[in-house]
């Protein structure tokens, strides 16, 4: 689709994006053989299974991973599936949170980078960009053109996870452009905002009646909460890079969301945020969207958190045998056999956003039984299948329908970042230099990971048992280790340390 010419504002932040003035420098991609020895190694005794579905989706991923062609106008190598001769906005963003752990080998960021050049002078950056010619699939005024806002979001994990400041200046601008086409185009003159089935990547979730490709003047949760997530990861970015005055604008913000949100978009009854309609019905449908406003805890009051949260563990909600369903099993539209894509198929995506989402309100234990579920019904569907799939069913281990195979691209987030993160339980604040271990994995043996990367080049391997840890590293940090029964804090140096947890 050609870019369109009729005139439109520019916005200033957009005019400070460094990817626009890029081009591509080739650099070729090493082989998986080579790349596999930098990348993390499970260990994980009891769970064989596990490991072999671990190594194998690097595997899948590396075959994905691609050169721009010179015609694309493309910055920088990404990763991207051969379903479709496209790059896609909501896919991207969650693939880059499990290609941070490959990122010594191949810079999976590049993926986004490739989005931020695209940028139109008013901020707007298509959700859909043909690989082929770089042309945006939507126009920037098409209901079904961007999003859903996220990002930000993702780019500030990456930054967490690897200390990457000086990534930091250079992306903070194209986002702030978007974040503000999004209030300026996609918000309601309540301050809440709206999407389409496609502009939120739920398609066909019937959570707003024939809104597949329409708003219908509903405002919408998910991009609501989007809307005041994406102020945050912002914020935080420009209190580091000394932008006082945009801190200060973001935070305001944020404010006046978490507050619109808590007032018209929280359902009392049904305790539960939805959907609200232009006469404040509220939708019939829980979706899995509403579980972003746990990534932010200005919009989840404590006294509304634990009612909130409780869905997660009702079985006749989003507890059914395959955790979690994109909608709740007690809502309009609710597919048990095969989810129907949205209309309750498991996505890794949203299981890791809403797995992300619970630690940061402190439901540890929570979000460890969730990914054990999830990663244990993925595994049982690889051993049978050979492959992984774009969705899963949602009551029994199998492929959802319809569903894509060899689909990693984001379904790697389940076998490589939901296994190392929350199921063996290791995350990172390397610009704190911090390392967390949530140990809670029914195990009496050793287990734990070998060659974690930490910062630019250096790594980690942390493997323990019920009574000691022992951590082997060429960096120093502070490591937290927490489980059940204790949590404990201590300095470790490079080199080897063993700590007792008796």
């Amino acid at each position: 689709m050609a870019q369109s010419t009729y005139p439109r504002y520019s916005e200033p932040a957009a005019g400070k994006n460094p990817f626009l003035q890029k081009s591509y420098t080739r650099q070729s991609i090493p082989a998986f053989s080579q790349a596999r020895a930098r990348l993390p190694e499970p260990v994980l005794p009891d769970h064989p299974d596990w490991v072999e579905m671990y190594w194998r989706a690097w595997e899948i991923a590396w075959s994905n991973l691609r050169q721009p062609k010179a015609d694309s106008g493309f910055v920088a190598n990404f990763i991207g599936q051969d379903l479709q001769d496209e790059i896609f906005m909501w896919d991207s963003a969650f693939t880059v949170l499990f290609g941070l752990y490959g990122r010594r080998q191949f810079n999976f960021m590049g993926t986004l980078d490739n989005f931020y050049a695209k940028q139109h002078e008013d901020g707007f950056i298509c959700r859909q960009i043909n690989r082929s010619d770089g042309q945006d699939s939507f126009c920037p005024f098409d209901p079904n053109g961007t999003g859903p806002n996220i990002m930000a979001w993702a780019e500030w994990r990456y930054f967490r996870a690897t200390g990457d400041d000086g990534r930091l200046a250079d992306v903070f601008w194209p986002l702030l452009g978007l974040h503000r086409w999004f209030r300026a185009n996609r918000s309601w003159p309540s301050g809440l905002y709206w999407a389409t089935g496609m502009s939120s990547g739920m398609d066909n979730q019937p959570r707003v009646p024939d809104s597949m490709m329409r708003h219908r003047h509903w405002s919408w949760v998910d991009a609501s909460m989007q809307a005041a997530v994406s102020c945050r990861m912002l914020e935080q970015m420009a209190t580091r890079l000394e932008e006082s005055d945009l801190a200060a604008e973001l935070a305001a913000e944020r404010v006046q969301l978490a507050q619109l949100i808590n007032e018209r978009m929280w359902h009392e009854e049904g305790k539960f945020y939805q959907d609200a309609a232009p006469d404040g019905r509220f939708s019939k449908v829980k979706s899995i969207g509403a579980y972003w406003g746990l990534l932010d805890k200005k919009l989840t009051p404590e006294e509304r958190l634990t009612p909130f949260v409780q869905h997660l563990r009702d079985h006749w909600s989003f507890n059914v045998p395959h955790r979690i369903p994109s909608q709740a099993a007690d809502s309009e539209g609710y597919n048990a056999e095969t989810g129907h894509s949205w209309r309750g198929a498991v996505w890794s995506p949203t299981n890791y956003m809403v797995l992300k989402g619970l630690r940061h309100v402190g439901q540890h234990i929570l979000a460890h039984e969730i990914a054990v579920n999830h990663v244990g019904n993925v595994c049982e569907t690889y051993l049978h299948t050979d492959t992984f799939w774009e969705n899963y069913a949602p009551e029994r281990a199998a492929p959802g329908d319809p569903a894509a195979p060899d689909f990693v691209g984001w379904t790697g987030l389940s076998p490589i970042s939901i296994l190392l993160e929350d199921v063996i339980g290791i995350s990172v604040d390397w610009p704190l230099r911090r390392v967390i271990w949530d140990r809670r994995l029914a195990t009496d043996g050793r287990y734990g990971v070998r060659n974690y990367p930490l910062g630019d080049e250096g790594a980690a391997t942390l493997l323990g048992d019920r009574e000691r840890v022992t951590v082997t590293t060429d960096v120093p940090f502070t490591l937290t280790i927490r489980d059940e029964e204790q949590s404990l804090q201590t300095a470790v140096p490079a080199g080897e340390t063993e700590i007792s947890l008796t």
